[in-house]
């Protein structure tokens, strides 16, 4: 019996081939149009070839799974306890010490004053077979202090333990905007931090360069890995000049990227940083070693409306954490944005990570994007602009002179203007909140509806620069939903009718594009199956109690009737139209018609607007 390779089978394919079907579909149009950016300007093209030239890498520290992290952030120590128990008996392997205060706490967090506190909160956890990060934010030196008498009084061997201490004052800087130490003394704290750990007998990572500060605040894939190397290289400097080799320095210093639903470039931004960090230890005269990256999923991306789509986000940000080489990786329960998670929120969370690594068995391949065209020049160009924008850091005098200067801080602020414009054009789209909404939702249940938290105060004025905000993309929308729904608590919801006007089939497309509209600002949208004339949809938009209108139908019923149907509706409300108005605009004004809504316009301004003439 012959046989033959899948290959062999079709005849061969090149790219011009591809190309000329390419230009029959696009009938002249520029194929250009194929090609997409990122926020920062990095090119994504519709088509890469295979590169040959690539081989597979190790990612993780360690060969095998990621870590599969859960959050400990329950406010009372004994209630967080149990609840890491259980964790840890239904398939987590780490955990993350979430500390009061801590800016990733979100306004809970473990309650800790002592080592009793925190014993209190780890009782019964074998931290010789786990590992755990800590994230204390401005208490992280003084809970690693804690940890060190835990270990004692148990009569552990420190150097078998597995934690990272998440310690991160460049950090802590950029987010509140002032430090009580200036450079010297902080890297002197530092030093004399690492020594005390290092004679307790702990191995872990002293330090953080966590990328949690630059993706809250809007930065793009190459600013966060920039902001990440620039601040891990200030603090092997300050290692350094305070009595460590580099060698020893280095092996003090963890990382933490953001994952978040921008699959292919986040499989590239973890690739990245490896690539990123070697070049820096090669520079330093050190061989590479391999380097701890945490993931955690994006806080940026969650949102409390529709909350249920957070399950997607998650699996989808941990699908490209994974596949990128996360060595341990933390999800944020879907309800993270509304409050502190309860049992159910919590399962998920681990789940998503357990069904990932059990039954899609993504750990199973070294370097799965190994070779593909797309990823390794995706990987190349992120490492190429990141490493631009670093060396913008490393000119201003180091990162920390660059936070005073306020150059990160601009960069960053530049990107997230872009993303909330295109946010607010529904260009990039956030499900269940811009798009798809859903006025009439359920309430999702949490242990603990989420307090207000007030933006970081600043440790002290010694070091002060411009702090970096911390910003979800669904806000804009949310506060639009919220102030409808306290008119709804007092009365009744605003509404929109939807005028619409001919028979269903004209009119379906444009009446279901207004109510997702309308609704994505908490507007409810009163429908019909239509009406024949102006004077008869005029006379149901009355009727409604409705204080605005939006005209839907084709455009051939727009140049016959839409006219006629805004000047009989103007007479009892404001009037919108549902999709580019051509040739007849001026006469549409004319005739009472207030604003025109389509794919592409400002949503927010048109929802804004509406909601002032609506409720």
């Amino acid at each position: 019996m012959t046989e033959l390779a899948f290959t062999d089978v079709f005849p061969k394919a090149d790219e011009g081939q591809w190309r000329k079907l390419v230009d029959g579909v696009l009938k002249g149009g520029a194929f250009e149009k194929l090609v997409s950016a990122t926020y920062e300007g990095v090119k994504i093209e519709p088509l890469y070839a295979r590169a040959a030239q690539e081989s597979p890498r190790a990612l993780r520290a360690t060969a095998g799974a990621w870590a599969v992290a859960q959050r400990v952030d329950h406010p009372e120590a004994a209630k967080a306890n149990e609840i890491a128990l259980y964790d840890l008996v239904n398939g987590a392997n780490a955990l993350v010490l979430t500390v009061d205060g801590a800016p990733g706490a979100r306004g809970f967090g473990v309650k800790l004053s002592s080592a009793a506190d925190l014993e209190a909160a780890l009782k019964g956890v074998l931290l010789d077979i786990i590992s755990l990060r800590v994230d204390a934010g401005n208490k992280a030196a003084q809970v690693a202090g804690w940890f060190a008498d835990v270990a004692k009084a148990r009569g552990l061997n420190a150097g078998a333990l597995d934690i990272d201490f998440g310690v991160d004052p460049i950090g802590q800087f950029a987010r509140t905007g002032g430090a009580a130490e200036n450079a010297d003394t902080m890297g002197k704290s530092l030093g004399a931090l690492v020594k005390s750990l290092k004679g307790a007998g702990f191995t872990g990572r002293t330090l953080l360069a966590d990328g949690r500060v630059y993706h809250e605040a809007g930065a793009g894939e190459a600013q966060e890995l920039a902001g990440v190397i620039a601040s891990a290289l200030q603090y092997l400097r300050m290692l350094e000049a305070n009595g460590l080799s580099l060698d020893e320095a280095r092996d003090q210093i963890a990382f933490l990227l953001v994952a978040d639903t921008e699959e292919f470039t986040n499989i590239a931004k973890f690739r990245a940083l490896r690539r990123l960090w070697a070049r820096i230890e090669e520079a330093c005269g050190l061989a590479p070693k391999p380097i701890r990256i945490h993931a955690e999923t994006a806080w940026r991306m969650t949102s409390k409306r529709d909350p249920w789509v957070n399950m997607l986000r998650g699996t989808i940000a941990v699908f490209s954490a994974g596949l990128g080489g996360a060595d341990a990786i933390s999800v944020l329960p879907f309800t993270a944005a509304l409050g502190l998670p309860d049992d159910l929120a919590r399962r998920i969370a681990r789940n998503t990570q357990l069904i990932l690594l059990e039954e899609s068995n993504l750990a199973k391949v070294v370097d799965p994007a190994a070779g593909a065209g797309g990823f390794e020049t995706l990987t190349t160009d992120l490492s190429e602009k990141a490493w631009g924008i670093f060396q913008a850091t490393e000119a201003a005098g180091g990162f920390i002179a660059a936070l005073q200067a306020g150059v990160p801080q601009e960069q960053i602020a530049a990107i997230a203007s872009a993303r909330a414009k295109a946010i607010g054009r529904r260009k990039h789209s956030i499900t269940g909140t811009s798009e798809f909404p859903n006025v009439h939702e359920a309430p999702v249940d949490v242990l603990i509806a989420a307090p207000k938290v007030l933006a970081p105060a600043a440790a002290g004025s010694v070091l002060t620069c411009k702090a970096l905000p911390c910003v979800r993309d669904a806000q804009a929308f949310e506060a639009l939903r919220d102030r409808a729904d306290e008119v709804a608590a007092k009365g009744k919801r605003p509404t929109v009718f939807l005028a619409n006007i001919g028979p269903i089939a004209a009119f379906t497309a444009r009446a279901m594009f207004a109510k997702n509209f309308f609704e994505a600002g908490g507007i409810e949208a009163l429908s019909n199956d239509g009406y024949a004339d102006a004077a008869s949809v005029a006379a149901a938009f009355k009727a409604s109690g409705a204080k605005i209108a939006c005209i839907c139908s084709s455009d051939a019923i727009y140049t016959e009737t839409a006219v006629a149907a805004a000047k009989a509706l103007s007479a009892d409300g404001t009037v919108y139209l549902a999709g580019r108005p051509g040739d007849i605009e001026g006469a549409l004004k004319d005739a009472g018609v207030a604003d025109f809504i389509y794919a592409g316009c400002d949503v927010l301004a048109a929802l804004n607007a509406a909601f002032a003439k609506a409720a």
